[in-house]
């Protein structure tokens, strides 16, 4: 099956006419491409025909031009600007299909754990497809159910994925720099993630905690008990897409403060979370009719670890103060360029990519392109992207390109620079130092007691007492050592005496 799977992808590449994208080296490839693409070629740019190919090639295939979309450090700016343009939509799998995974999770008939269900999806991606449906209790849920042999399919494309890889590493003059192994393995462990929805509803679990108050996102509560590896329900939410502007203004919405709220949101799950919803487009969010966001779909998830967050807070401080010396020195520091690169040389770098955009009206300016940028700069220096980063990144560019457009007139940075700033104090000065120490208290509260017995063990230990010994043996030597030299002295002294009195 795969061996008809590999040749099938050469057709579309062939036909396609993506040979152009082997260099000279790569002849022999060039020549099986074009051989596939014998009575009938696909007009438009390379980048649309790429984008086409991967739309041709199914599901598998879209996820992954959607990831190399946000990799500007691997890929030229046309490409990742076409790519960004893949949809994950597919046509809906046969009730009968759906209704046997579900008795097959269950271990019993789907009748019995709702009392209705319905047969019309409500939603239909790659991975998974949606079914809203009634609890016996009566309450109102949304039921996500995984494709049928998906699992299958994407462990087939994922392994071709590694084979042409493994082409492109060995065809590719800068096959190493470009690491296709590790940009295909990071897919698959993205995609692994969306295959477990009960690692999905622990997302969903842990982004409602996060935000329990509810002042600006409602995350719909999970049904666990009604939770599988095949199958996630949560309570149904209603609300009105958010890109449906005209429907928001009919229902009242205030539509420039829920922009503002939108990139509050994010930004807040980045610096104060550390933990982000990192699948934002307009098919994912929903506005209820009191103009809360509701955020659905949690399979694709950002982390962020404190030294990411330091790295992206003092980054973007630094752009908004046009402080280059102080972002290519924080490069420098956090080790994400090589070691011996020349701060001057790469603050140069960083200023005329900076300048002319921070010359834009602030409405203009996107921080998302800015990292973008950013990135393809940094490539020129060696520089290695972390795949979370990465991920933030796509992130930006969506709810930034949401927000704008809700609001052409969005200041992105009166937005986000209050919570960098409060994550900054948070981070230093008197606020850091108290919720350093008031985190650490258990610890010390725990091993403060144990001091005297930790010294007592030391002084105590024989590695310790023989030590010890070895060092008064040492001293013993040196002090043998200085009476000899003096008695030496001593009788050359005496020698000389008796010379000068002769």
């Amino acid at each position: 099956m795969q061996a008809t799977r590999f040749l099938r992808i050469l057709r579309i590449f062939g036909t396609h006419g993506l040979a152009e994208f082997l260099p000279p080296r790569a002849w022999p490839g060039r020549i099986v491409l074009r051989c596939f693409g014998v009575g009938g070629r696909v007009a438009g740019s390379r980048a649309e025909r790429l984008r086409m190919a991967f739309e041709s090639l199914g599901p598998v295939f879209v996820k992954f031009g959607q990831l190399l979309s946000v990799r500007p450090d691997l890929v030229p700016e046309d490409i990742v600007a076409e790519l960004s343009r893949l949809q994950d939509r597919v046509a809906p799998v046969p009730w009968e299909q759906v209704a046997a995974t579900l008795d097959r999770a269950y271990g019993q008939p789907h009748a019995a754990m709702f009392r209705g269900i319905e047969a019309e999806p409500v939603a239909s991606a790659s991975v998974a497809q949606v079914h809203f449906a009634t609890l016996p209790n009566g309450r109102e849920v949304a039921v996500k159910v995984l494709r049928p042999g998906i699992q299958k399919v994407i462990a087939n494309d994922v392994a071709l994925l590694y084979a042409l890889a493994g082409l492109v590493e060995r065809a590719f003059e800068a096959g190493t720099r470009l690491r296709p192994r590790e940009v295909v393995a990071e897919f698959e462990n993205t995609i692994a993630n969306e295959l477990d929805l009960v690692s999905e509803a622990a997302n969903a679990s842990q982004l409602r905690r996060n935000f329990a108050d509810g002042r600006l996102l409602l995350v719909p509560e999970v049904c666990w008990d009604w939770c599988q590896r095949e199958v996630m329900v949560m309570e149904r939410v209603n609300g009105i897409p958010v890109n449906a502007v005209a429907d928001l203004v009919a229902a009242g919405i205030d539509i420039p403060k829920l922009a503002r709220d939108g990139v509050e949101i994010f930004y807040t799950q980045v610096f104060r979370d550390g933990f982000f919803h990192a699948d934002m487009h307009p098919g994912n969010i929903l506005v209820a009719r009191d103009g809360r966001y509701c955020g659905v779909d949690f399979g694709i998830m950002g982390t962020l670890s404190d030294g990411d967050r330091d790295y992206l807070a003092t980054n973007m401080r630094a752009f908004f103060e046009r402080d280059y010396r102080k972002a290519a020195q924080a490069h420098v520091d956090a080790g994400w360029v090589p070691k011996g690169t020349r701060v001057t040389e790469f603050e140069g770098a960083l200023r005329s990519l900076c300048e002319p955009i921070f010359d834009k009206p602030l409405k203009e300016i996107y921080f998302g392109k800015l990292l973008m940028r950013l990135f393809e700069v940094g490539r020129r220096f060696g520089m290695v992207v972390q795949p979370q980063l990465m991920l933030l990144m796509k992130t930006i560019l969506q709810v930034e390109g949401l927000g704008r457009q809700l609001d052409p007139n969005l200041d992105l940075r009166s937005v986000a620079q209050p919570i960098l700033e409060r994550f900054m104090s948070e981070q230093a000065g008197i606020r850091g130092l108290l919720r350093h120490l008031r985190e650490e208290a258990p610890l010390w509260t725990a091993t403060i007691p144990q001091i005297p017995r930790l010294v007592h063990r030391i002084l105590s230990d024989e590695p310790t007492r023989r030590l010890e010994a070895a060092v008064d043996r040492l001293e013993a030597a040196q002090a043998r050592q200085t009476r000899v030299l003096a008695a030496i002295a001593i009788v050359l002294a005496a020698l000389a005496l008796v010379y000068v009195l002769r």
